[in-house]
């Protein structure tokens, strides 16, 4: 949460699924850009709970299983001093989608992927692959087998 008049800081969930050939990363488009399921804290909102609902309102995502625990990173500041807080979670199951957002009329992504860690690597902007680095090594320190 942020007191600051201007909301600069967002939260959202690196979400993974074990799929039969190893852990697959959810990436979600917007344009040429892509991230993985995030937006804006709310005024009061928890970061967690807002990670929560972006992923539910980006991906119609809602059953996560927070098994590494409610640890985040956050990235460096960008775009003018804002900061995204990421947590880790799998989703077991469920299908993805890209809900129709009410404020612009149309989803707010333009394609998703279950990607390799390779493949996230070759996607995501410099500014995330930290924060794919720490999920990995936190699914590899904790799951008994590496991302591939």
């Amino acid at each position: 949460m942020t007191t600051d008049p201007v909301n600069r800081r967002s939260a959202g969930v690196v979400v993974v699924r074990r799929m039969a050939d190893g852990w697959r990363t959810l990436l979600l488009r917007c344009y040429r850009y892509w991230d993985f399921p995030k937006g804006l804290i709310d005024p009061g909102e928890e970061p967690l709970a807002a990670a929560i609902r972006e992923t539910a309102e980006e991906a119609d995502l809602i059953d996560l299983v927070f098994r590494w625990g409610h640890d985040f990173r956050e990235t460096a500041p960008y775009a003018h001093g804002k900061v995204a807080r990421y947590y880790l979670a799998e989703s077991p199951g469920g299908k993805v989608s890209l809900p129709i957002s009410a404020q612009l009329g149309r989803p707010e992504h333009d394609e998703f992927r279950w990607v390799s860690a390779h493949e996230a690597r070759r996607l995501l902007g410099p500014r995330l692959l930290p924060i794919l680095a720490w999920a990995e090594e936190t699914i590899a320190r904790n799951a008994g087998s590496p991302p591939r």
